[in-house]
């Protein structure tokens, strides 16, 4: 995984000003896939279709949820898909590294906004692989053994040609502050999809690079009640 960005010129790119608001949830819960379900009813959804620089991959959008509680962090990831490109003989019992190269959904974020090349990257693949990184950029380095016992599920609607990825993942992993309503996070949302040479690369936030790793363009979550 190459964590330094490519140059590219500036263009024109539209991006979502606003934050993503997530809200809470006073009782944790299993995680559950159902966007239409009790749980996800309160999330707003943000979605996009376009890659890293902004420019439309074609695909149907890429849906993402997330709800906080005192512990966790929840996540959910609806991907509309044209064609899959998994990893035979997956494994979900411990890390997938590099999970990257196959289908995937991903979370980058972090708490420190003064150093903000340091952040974590938490993937979930179609089949239900996983990776949680420590990523510092800064260094050029991440930490594939550093672990998050964050929880993940997912499952493919074959028929409908979707899948949906979730994530539960300790606070304690990603902030070492007091999570409450109004705490603000640096996040990006990016969903893989295709083999190769013609894989696109979906961005929430365009990163202006062909590389994710632009913790510069990174977006805001906010915490709500």
């Amino acid at each position: 995984m190459k964590l330094v960005a490519a140059a590219f010129p500036l263009i024109a790119i539209a991006m979502s000003a606003q934050p993503i608001r997530c809200p809470h949830t006073a009782t944790d819960a299993p995680l559950t896939l159902d966007p239409s379900g009790a749980f996800w009813k309160p999330a707003p959804v943000a979605s996009f279709a376009h890659d890293s620089l902004g420019k439309d991959t074609g695909l149907k959008p890429t849906e993402v949820r997330v709800r906080w509680s005192k512990q966790f962090l929840y996540v959910l990831f609806v991907g509309r898909y044209d064609a899959m490109y998994l990893k035979p003989n997956p494994v979900t019992n411990q890390d997938t590294v590099p999970l990257w190269d196959w289908d995937v959904a991903e979370l980058f974020i972090g708490s420190d906004f003064e150093n903000i090349q340091r952040y974590k990257e938490f993937e979930v693949s179609p089949q239900g692989e996983w990776v949680d990184l420590d990523v510092r950029k800064d260094l050029k380095e991440f930490d594939s053994k550093w672990n998050s016992n964050f929880e993940t599920a997912a499952r493919i609607d074959a028929t409908a040609k979707v899948w949906y990825g979730g994530m539960k993942i300790p606070w304690k992993s990603i902030d070492e502050k007091e999570v409450k309503a109004g705490r603000e996070y640096r996040v990006n949302f990016y969903r893989i999809e295709g083999a190769p040479p013609n894989r696109k690369f979906l961005a929430w936030q365009p990163t202006k690079s062909a590389s994710y790793h632009v913790p510069e363009e990174f977006g805001r979550m906010t915490l709500v009640p």
